[in-house]
């Protein structure tokens, strides 16, 4: 353009005609808030006819409705995976947790771009988006401060996040993320601390915030707390209001259940108890001191429900407050899958033990029953426990019976229901949110989204129950499969298979698939809770349901089937991806930390050296390298200068080796030498504590980690965060008041003992 071209430009072009917006949602869209409450099963909430005390929950019902048929996956992340996406969980490749996951396409645990989320598309749609809680979506693999970071709930269509990762948090000392970056409160447990309450107070806030800037914009709200999963974490407070509610035990309680659901008209009464699951023990046949512990374990997780409800209760306070209630689609899910029966027959006081395939010792448990739910506890109840909160369904988490995959939700939209304190009989899945939300939205599912052509949502809106409580249902059929544990629903009929014990995460003996007992009921004919098993009268309705579910796990990525539990939450074993990509040797500055099990170096089952590159002064303190916390973990740290190594086994094996005297100012090499026995995984080992090439203490460790140290804390240099792996230090205020230059991890083969030539050139390496 010449100088003479410019000059003919208009001076006084009208550009008001051509403003740039942000995108604005249909009028009238509602806001929408989803509350997810983790391991809830049907009967445990009192609107829902259970024991634990929910009454936020009741206010929702009573201003809404209930459903009596809604249905999850039996496991969390899965549940969650398809509640985001709106597809089958093997669809969108979370056949198991996150944690669990293989190379199978049903299981890799990698959202496909293929299925944008409820946050992707509202946000595309003018909705401002904000996670709270627990994710448990991202491949563990990508969780680490490199990333990557498009699966992380900011990268999934959230604009604020505010929660944990993982399975699980510690309610006490939690280790959260803002965003994309490693958070810790500010606040301690003596100070009133709770991770619940502190998730709902970020979401308060977060809400304020976007009304008071953005009120013309409607928002989505995800808050999924950590509760009521393992740890069983509240103040004594909550859990001394059911002080001797539960004496009458668990089979007193399914009783009482069942006749306050039936009062409730949430089932039929023609209802029936479903059969008691095999090698449970009924209360009568528990002695004085199991009872007692049983039932302060009860007593414990009702109060732990209360303490949530009741921040549910200041969400939906602060909603009203602002003047938004009536316009928000609420949907209260309570349970991402059934009560979990993953304590065993005795409940423990720390739930890694049971994950390891141990059981805690009642004895133990009974001399520290006052200390149950504080911070010195990772506590969860006896199977039969879940068992009465599943009432009237058979079996626990990780079934496809109705026990472990029909949950309550309750729906609220002041101004977009009508009905009032009514209850929907229809069959629904958690698949069917998103579409729900779509339509009251007034958002069509997109056909593309990001360049990418969108796989078919697979879920049915529940919009046409709303106001229609007679409306024929719009399911009619639906796969369920986890961990090998097989089912399908057609038609009011269910055929289901368990092929595993909940509680039996290490695999024995299992069975092969082809040898499992199928079941099946009939609900046309009024088996509203699968009590009676049918498939002696009925063999060719049987054969064609299992046919059926063939063709569906064929079509939604299910096969081959994989009946691994704990076993795969090794990466080692279940063949994913290896963020070190093999290396053998590893070597971290003084300001790493946060890393979660995956990305820390893996010192399971395997031979390594532990090499730290220190400066001390005189009477040195402080952490130099730790990894897991006080369930399970190990540390390298000094006091008065004397140099340290602990190793915890799941809490309940600590092995403590000392150096003799305190080290000397001045930069030093302080080296730990784990010689693993070799053979099956948790064996034991030995392990020399060393200064400056020179032996100062050693030990023997009976028995060491299998397959994970932690689901909640992680592996740091310089300090050990969360809960202590030993109680030598602090839970806070730990950090090593020396100077670490480096901390080198040199890593064995998986299995394999060291020799002395392995030794010897191990500690070459270090000269």
């Amino acid at each position: 353009m010449t100088d003479t071209d410019r000059t003919r430009l208009p001076l006084d072009v009208d550009t008001t005609t051509r403003p740039i917006r942000p995108v604005e949602a249909p009028p009238r869209s509602p806001h929408v808030v989803v509350v997810l409450v983790d391991d809830m099963g049907f009967g445990a909430s009192s609107p829902y006819g259970g024991p634990c005390e929910m009454p936020t929950a009741q206010r929702l019902a009573d201003e809404g409705l209930r459903y009596s048929r809604f249905h999850v996956t039996s496991l969390c992340s899965p549940t969650r995976q398809a509640l985001m996406t709106g597809r089958n969980h093997h669809s969108v490749g979370m056949g198991v947790t996150s944690e669990m996951s293989t190379p199978e396409p049903g299981y890799h645990g990698y959202r496909p771009a293929s299925a944008a989320t409820i946050a992707q598309i509202l946000s595309g749609n003018g909705y401002c988006t904000a996670a709270i809680g627990k994710w448990h979506q991202t491949p563990p693999v990508e969780v680490s401060p490199s990333g990557p970071f498009p699966r992380w709930p900011m990268g999934e269509g959230f604009d604020y996040f505010y929660g944990f990762m993982g399975a699980e948090m510690n309610h006490w000392y939690p280790q959260l993320y803002q965003g994309r970056y490693a958070v810790e409160p500010d606040r301690l447990p003596e100070d009133g601390y709770h991770l619940s309450e502190d998730l709902v107070e970020k979401a308060i806030s977060w809400i304020e915030n976007q009304q008071a800037i953005t009120p013309e914009r409607p928002f989505f709200t995800y808050v999924a707390f950590g509760a009521t999963h393992a740890p069983f974490h509240v103040a004594p407070e909550w859990r001394d209001r059911y002080a001797g509610r539960f004496d009458e035990g668990w089979d007193a309680q399914r009783e009482a259940t069942l006749a306050r659901q039936k009062e409730l008209g949430i089932v039929p009464e023609t209802t029936d108890l479903a059969p008691w699951a095999d090698g449970v023990p009924r209360w009568d046949e528990l002695d004085d001191t199991e009872r007692r512990v049983a039932a302060r374990f009860m007593e414990t997780y009702a109060g732990f429900a209360e303490h949530t409800d009741a921040q549910v209760g200041r969400l939906v306070d602060a909603l009203d407050d602002m003047g938004v209630l009536d316009d928000t689609l609420i949907f209260y899910l309570l349970g991402d899958n059934g009560a979990s029966g993953e304590g065993g027959p005795r409940g423990t006081f720390r739930e890694h033990l049971v994950g390891h395939g141990i059981q805690d010792d009642t004895a133990d448990m009974a001399a520290r029953l006052d200390t149950l739910g504080d911070a010195s506890t990772y506590a969860i109840y006896p199977v039969g426990w879940a068992l009465a909160m599943n009432t009237p369904y058979p079996w626990t988490k990780q079934l496809a019976h109705l026990g472990g995959t029909r949950d309550g939700m309750i729906v609220r939209w002041g101004n977009g229901i009508r009905a009032r304190g009514e209850i929907r009989h229809q069959w629904h899945h958690v698949i069917d949110v998103l579409p729900t939300i779509l339509e009251a939205a007034g958002v069509p599912a997109p056909a593309a989204y990001g360049g990418v052509e969108q796989q078919p949502i697979e879920g049915t809106s529940l919009a046409y129950t709303f106001d229609a409580p007679d409306a024929d249902d719009r399911r009619s059929t639906q796969y369920f499969e986890m961990i090998g544990n097989r089912g399908v629903f057609h038609e009011g009929w269910t055929a289901v298979t368990r092929h595993g014990i909940p509680w039996e995460m290490v695999a024995t003996s299992k069975r092969p698939f082809d040898e499992d007992v199928w079941e099946l009921y009939d609900h046309t004919s009024g088996d509203w809770s699968q009590a009676h098993d049918v498939s002696a009268e009925h063999p060719e309705r049987l054969r064609e349901l299992q046919e059926l579910f063939l063709r569906e796990a064929e079509r939604y990525q299910v096969l081959p089937l994989d009946d691994r539990v704990t076993e795969r939450e090794n990466p080692d074993v279940a063949g994913r991806l290896d963020l070190h990509k093999g290396r053998s040797t590893l070597s971290f500055g003084p300001r790493v930390g946060r890393l979660t099990e995956e990305a820390a170096p893996n010192v399971k089952n395997r031979s390594h050296v532990i090499t730290a590159d220190l400066e001390v002064v005189t009477g040195v303190n402080g952490v130099v390298v730790a990894q897991g916390g006080r369930f399970g973990g190990w540390s390298l740290y000094l006091v008065g200068g004397v140099p340290h190594y602990a190793y915890n086994f799941a809490g309940r094996d600590l092995t403590v080796v000392r150096g003799g005297k305190p080290m000397l100012p001045g930069r030093h090499d302080l080296v730990v030498r784990f010689e693993y026995d070799g053979g099956p995984p948790g064996s034991g080992a030995h392990v020399t504590l060393e200064v400056d090439g020179a032996p100062v203490g050693s030990g023997r460790v009976p028995v060491t980690t299998a397959y994970y140290f932690s689901f909640d804390e992680t592996f740091n240099v310089g300090v050990d965060r969360g809960t202590p792996v030993i109680d030598d230090y602090l839970p806070v205020r730990n950090a090593f008041e020396g100077l670490i230059h480096r901390v080198r991890f040199d890593l064995g083969a998986v299995g394999e003992e060291v020799t002395d030539e392995d030794a010897a050139r191990a500690h070459l390496t270090h000269q």
